[in-house]
């Protein structure tokens, strides 16, 4: 159960969530950047710009992960701001790869990382045809790639404008929510959707208030940017948020428990070889045979359109795969259930990576059909995340926040590549990968793996 979210300026650091603010001081924040000053008056937080200076952050002195943050804000619409989540700012010149693959120099002090916009220039707002900015609780990316949000990660930058100019409240209080979670990032602006991406950006960081400098602008010297109302309520593993609640996801997967799954051979979950360990659900090693010891599970019910999620961790050598549209009964024999997978391999050790055609049963591939592309998986002992998505027959895999995959399952060109897999075999069926409805299957092929926040959405119905 998600935990609720409490005006935490007014409250103890307690279970519910993580203070950031008091109220009173400046207690938790550290200033980065240039010269410009913040202050608390009357329980709000007040940014103040100054002439020749660069842009200038108050940082929270804590990192954070996944989250729900609330803030209200007021500036002068000359006086362009946001807020840094996710972010950091190293001592010394430090050499990254960023979330395009770029290696890049940043430099000493320099804050990166992702901003929820704040831009309320009412300029060319009577002109609805003219692209004016009006971009509050855009995604963009502080020192890096610059917009994500209208950008290379999606929305018409005209569109989103008029939106904006809908929706903000120029010259008075907004009300913006951000929640991080995982790799997807979703932004509301006085309860209006913003931004819904997911991208492979930095999954944890500071929290920073920005005053954005104003050069020599005499003019805006001395505007403000005012928060008030800043609450965060951390994100726990395998649990959902209410605005995931509200979308339609269900969790797979409780932390705690089975329940929600089988056996793809019976109907009762493994006697041994799988277990709930610390908020994780596992397979255990037994010697890497595929599906020869504990099996494969799968979920109770089946699912025609969906997105379904899952976090997993591979130990050295190790290989596992989420499956979809399953179809446990068509292969009670020996090896594995039939359905079409989401392969996870240890790429760099086990052998099944060099095997098939061009790459296709490495990780995040389609599995013996297509091979992942523009992938990025972390290493060995840390969480990856696959994300699936099924459209009518179309399909996309998802590693760590990159689209890897794109397919039509009901397409002559899937067809030729199951002609040209090990699917062609007769023991699959003519039919392999178009069946209408099918299980998700988490699959033991005799490594240890580790797999939490599973979770669904049914797109169906």
């Amino acid at each position: 159960m998600k935990k609720p979210l409490l005006t935490l300026a007014l409250l103890p650091l307690a279970a519910f969530g993580a203070e950031i603010f008091n109220g009173k001081d400046l207690t938790g924040f550290a200033k980065k950047g240039g010269e410009a000053t913040y202050a608390v008056k009357d329980g709000i937080l007040v940014g103040t710009s100054t002439l020749n200076t660069p842009n200038t952050f108050l940082a929270t002195e804590k990192d954070y992960a996944n989250f729900v943050l609330e803030y209200d804000f007021l500036n002068d619409p000359r006086l362009n701001s946001g807020v840094q989540f996710r972010s950091h700012a190293y001592d010394k010149a430090t050499e990254i790869v960023d979330a395009a693959g770029k290696t890049i120099k940043v430099p000493a002090g320099r804050v990166h990382g992702y901003q929820a916009e704040i831009d309320t220039d009412p300029k060319n707002v009577k002109k609805p045809d003219t692209l004016a900015r009006m971009w509050s609780a855009g995604l963009y990316e502080e020192g890096r790639r610059g917009w994500i949000v209208p950008g290379f990660g999606g929305g018409d930058a005209l569109a989103f404008s008029k939106q904006g100019r809908e929706v903000s409240k120029v010259g008075e209080w907004n009300h913006v929510k951000v929640e991080a979670n995982g790799n997807r990032v979703r932004t509301w602006l006085n309860g209006v959707q913003r931004v819904d991406v997911r991208d492979d950006g930095d999954l944890a960081g500071f929290i920073a208030f920005q005053v954005h400098g104003i050069g020599n602008a005499k003019d805006r010297a001395g505007t403000t940017v005012q928060w008030k109302n800043i609450t965060l309520t951390e994100v726990a593993d395998n649990t959902l948020t209410e605005s995931e609640k509200s979308d339609g996801w269900v969790l797979l997967f409780d932390g705690v428990s089975t329940k929600g799954w089988r056996s793809a051979k019976g109907p009762a979950f493994p006697e041994s070889g799988w277990s709930v360990k610390e908020g994780t659900l596992r397979t255990a090693a037994s010697g890497g045979k595929e599906s020869a010891a504990a099996g494969d599970i799968v979920t109770l019910g089946a699912y025609k359109q969906f997105e379904v999620t899952v976090d997993f961790k591979l130990t050295t050598g190790a290989n596992s795969g989420l499956k979809y549209y399953a179809q446990p009964s068509l292969n009670q024999g020996a090896g594995s259930a039939f359905g079409l997978e989401f392969q996870m391999l240890d790429d760099d050790v086990h052998a099944d990576a060099k095997l098939g055609r061009d790459g296709n049963r490495t990780v995040s591939s389609l599995y013996d059909l297509i091979t992942a592309k523009n992938k990025r998986p972390n290493a060995i002992g840390q969480w990856n995340n696959a994300y699936v998505v099924t459209k009518g027959t179309k399909v996309e895999h998802w590693l760590n926040g990159r689209l890897v995959v794109a397919y039509d399952r009901g397409s002559q060109e899937f067809r030729d590549l199951r002609a040209k897999s090990k699917y062609a075999d007769p023991k699959f069926g003519a039919n392999f990968g178009e069946w209408e409805s099918g299980h998700i299957l988490l699959q033991e092929h005799g490594d240890e793996v580790w797999f939490k926040n599973v979770k669904i959405r049914d797109l169906s119905k």
